[in-house]
């Protein structure tokens, strides 16, 4: 599969000089005020990245929103919901009752709102959204889920998160633009960030290379990082300490963009990942991969299912399935270092 991957990078490569052109054109047509972008009656926090594949996108939502939320600021969510089932503006949820189910709003969105208890809204066009949740909620700040390329709406701030594996592969190919690489932009796109997070995950730091360091600089630069929890019932949300894991064999399921992170944590925790299944970014879930989960269950002679809580929102609607499988998340949380000098900052800049 890997050789597969880096065949099809390489033939896609020519194609890079045409999607770097329309990025520019586009760019150039916002900077020059060709296309404009259009305040809406509440502050704008976008979190957002440079790159295709997970950075960490939706615990850095969770985390600016509960800080904001503490602060005492009305608090609402707005995604795309992405591979939702639906189109258009959805208002998924007031903070305490949701309105739709995960295949209609998208994963992302359902943890956000489980985890904060914050209002949220799905929509494509990011305006019509954001006028849509306020008219709706109320609410005097949105937190806008990947909206570092949705420059047709005003921001207040603008942070960019990386996932620091990407910085730091040697792999030429990744790094490259889109159809070949995984950036959605250059690098000097960065020059929009009002702030830039490094999300190291649970891997130890690592220093940046000199070469895209290099477009960090003059720009407020933080590290991130995972702190595992705990794990939760997926069927009843009763939570368990760390510690009740050690040592267990358990069926690991995951349908996350970089998985080797997942997988990572749960050996640093002392739990058995021999057993393994891997779906897809995003992964849906159906009833005849849910009965494949259970074979490998019985099968591998594993004590539990454990899986991530992007992937426990969707397997949740089949708890009669999974009725006889004792299964649970990882409950992870972002955490800043420095975080203090970091809350300040963005306070500061969304006061002014």
């Amino acid at each position: 599969m890997d050789s597969l991957i880096r065949t099809l990078r390489i033939l896609l490569a020519p194609l890079i000089p045409v999607y770097r052109f329309v990025i520019r054109v586009r760019n150039d047509f916002f900077d020059k005020g060709k296309f404009r972008t259009e305040k809406v009656n509440a502050l704008v926090i976008s979190v957002g990245n440079l790159t295709v594949g997970g950075s960490g996108k939706t615990p850095m939502v969770i985390y600016i929103s509960r800080l904001f939320k503490k602060l005492g600021f009305d608090v609402g969510v707005l995604s795309r919901g992405y591979m939702r089932s639906t189109k258009g503006y959805l208002y998924v949820s007031d903070g305490e009752k949701i309105f739709h189910d995960v295949n209609e709003a998208g994963d992302e969105i359902h943890q956000t709102v489980i985890e904060c208890g914050v209002k949220a809204a799905v929509s494509e066009n990011r305006v019509k959204g954001a006028q849509r949740l306020i008219e709706d909620s109320g609410v005097s700040l949105i937190v806008l889920d990947d909206g570092f390329q949705h420059r047709w709406i005003h921001r207040d701030l603008d942070i960019v998160l990386f996932d620091q594996r990407f910085l730091t592969t040697e792999d030429k190919y990744e790094k490259m633009l889109l159809p070949t690489g995984n950036l959605r932009e250059p690098y000097e796109s960065l020059k929009r960030a009002d702030v830039i997070i490094i999300n190291r995950k649970f891997s130890e730091k690592q220093e940046i290379p000199v070469e895209i360091k290099k477009y960090f600089l003059r720009k407020p630069v933080f590290y991130g990082f995972y702190h595992a929890v705990g794990f939760v019932d997926v069927k009843n949300e009763e939570f368990f300490d760390i510690k009740d894991f050690v040592g267990q064999k358990s069926l690991i399921i995951n349908g996350i963009a970089n998985p080797d992170s997942f997988f990572k944590v749960l050996n640093s925790l002392s739990v058995d990942t021999a057993s393994r299944m891997i779906f897809l970014d995003h992964n849906k879930y159906n009833n005849d991969e849910v009965q494949k989960i259970r074979k490998e269950f019985y099968s591998s002679n594993s004590s539990s299912v454990i899986t991530t809580h992007k992937d426990a929102v969707k397997l949740n609607r089949f708890k009669r399935e999974l009725d006889d499988i004792d299964i649970y998340y990882l409950k992870i949380e972002m955490e800043i270092e420095n975080n203090k000098e970091f809350e300040e900052l963005i306070l500061q800049r969304i006061k002014s």
